[in-house]
């Protein structure tokens, strides 16, 4: 029987092998939520920093990241604003803007229901850990993330109306 060897069989991950600098910056920055050195995304792209800092800064003006220049390191994340009109927009092409209104009036009212059963208007406001036992704390933990996800989708499906009302722009041409 052969032994388990856990050393790879080559020195670079795999996603590696097959994605030139740019595309491995991109993965590491989709993955990047708080501000982060240049230098820390490089590390994890396996690159050099000013390599790193080309494309982030590229992906920044691109709107795909976001970057706090101000201070010394360069920090980058991921600019989620990109993502969500990324989201609006699919969500524009795919349904009517009927369908959409149909969408957002059910969200409202999911929430309407959250915001009774908590007695509270933002789920931030709201401890999971006002119950009794584990199983309880686990599914009011499980309803707050819910609500805050309905909340999220409230304000896509909206976005989403308002470009397929307005061919394809947030505003009025």
């Amino acid at each position: 029987m052969d032994e388990f060897d856990p050393t790879p069989t080559t020195d670079e991950p795999h996603w590696q092998q097959d994605t030139d600098t740019f595309g491995r910056i991109y993965d590491v920055v989709l993955g990047t939520t708080t501000l982060t050195p240049c230098a820390e995304i490089a590390e994890i792209a396996d690159c050099s920093a000013n390599a790193a800092k080309k494309h982030l800064d590229r992906l920044v003006e691109m709107g795909i990241a976001r970057a706090d220049t101000d201070g010394q390191p360069a920090r980058y994340a991921r600019n989620d604003a990109y993502f969500e009109w990324q989201e609006a927009s699919r969500i524009a092409r795919e349904m009517t803007v009927e369908e959409i209104v149909e969408r957002v009036s059910d969200l409202e009212a999911e929430r309407e229901s959250y915001e009774e059963r908590f007695e509270a208007t933002d789920p931030a406001s709201v401890s999971a850990f006002d119950a009794d036992d584990h199983d309880a704390v686990h599914e009011r933990m499980a309803a707050i993330g819910d609500w805050h996800a309905v909340i999220r989708d409230i304000r896509l499906y909206e976005l989403a109306r308002q470009i397929s009302q307005n061919d394809g722009h947030l505003i009025p041409a």
